[in-house]
């Protein structure tokens, strides 16, 4: 079951899931628009490894804007924090925005239950766009679950602005190949 605009705004009021800071002008009839932040993280080598970090920079965007290009993939972060002990949060791109060629949130669009932090967006465009901070380009919706709570208590717990893959960390990933 996914909660209506409304229902957000009362399990909001209620404590049950956080969206902060808060706009109401940003509520949808079953979702919350999220809002880029002011930075972008992109990876700068030309093939990435999953048992390793990679490296990469921060880009601040400008005022006027800045050029996704096709090919490379760009994260971001919501301005809000998301979260809830009660809910699953969905990340899903808007309309608008998936118009354009702009995914902002390739995969992995599940939040899991208990994760609280500013969500990353996965960045792709189908041509060049030109995207600015403060836009909103995705939208959180929450469901239901059925059955005992399991929270996140994960690496990215607590995530502020983009955060970079950290699957080398995880336990099948650390040692060497068979």
């Amino acid at each position: 079951m996914i909660l209506t605009g409304p229902e957000i705004v009362r399990e909001r009021e209620a404590g049950r899931l956080t969206i902060e800071p808060f706009d109401p002008a940003q509520v949808n009839p079953n979702s919350y628009n999220l809002t880029l932040g002011p930075t972008l993280l992109v990876y700068t080598g030309a093939v990435l490894d999953t048992r390793r970090p990679n490296d990469f920079v921060m880009l601040d965007i400008p005022e006027e804007g800045i050029v996704l290009d096709p090919g490379r993939i760009y994260l971001g972060a919501s301005v809000e924090v998301i979260g809830s002990d009660h809910y699953v949060p969905i990340m899903h791109s808007r309309s608008g925005s998936a118009r354009l060629g702009v995914f902002s949130h390739v995969t992995a669009d599940l939040i899991d239950q208990g994760s609280h932090g500013q969500l990353t967006h996965q960045l792709r465009v189908v041509q060049p766009v030109t995207v600015y901070a403060g836009i909103s380009l995705a939208q959180v919706d929450f469901r239901r679950t059925q059955g005992e709570p399991m929270l996140y208590d994960g690496k990215y717990q607590g995530s502020r602005g983009p955060q970079a893959s950290q699957i080398h960390l995880d336990p099948h990933h650390l040692g060497t190949a068979a």
